[in-house]
């Protein structure tokens, strides 16, 4: 399995976090401290951005796209795990509502 939990991924010491969302969807929120790469990047120029000695944690909106992606980048010998939940669980859990 290579998925990661939020508590978990948070519990880590300085994860390297890649939201793989669009430009756009990034820049309207994000996880703390996350990058942008957008995944068709991501998987089109993967040694550009990954090396195969780190570990990687992956994220889209609801963690499905991700899992993919994450699933793909680890046949290729890249070190991922996908966020569970993605960024919804992000914001539903760490994020006051605003009334």
């Amino acid at each position: 399995m290579n998925s990661i939990s939020l508590e978990e991924l948070f519990s880590q010491v300085n994860p390297q976090i890649i939201d793989i969302r669009d430009n756009y969807s990034y820049n309207l929120g994000h996880i703390k401290n996350a990058i942008n790469v957008p995944y068709y990047n991501l998987l089109g120029n993967h040694s550009h951005y990954l090396n195969k000695y780190s570990h990687y944690y992956l994220y889209c909106d609801e963690g499905r796209q991700s899992k993919e992606i994450s699933d793909r980048l680890n046949l290729f010998g890249y070190h991922t795990s996908n966020i569970e939940g993605g960024y919804y669980a992000y914001l539903k859990k760490y994020t006051p509502l605003n009334y």
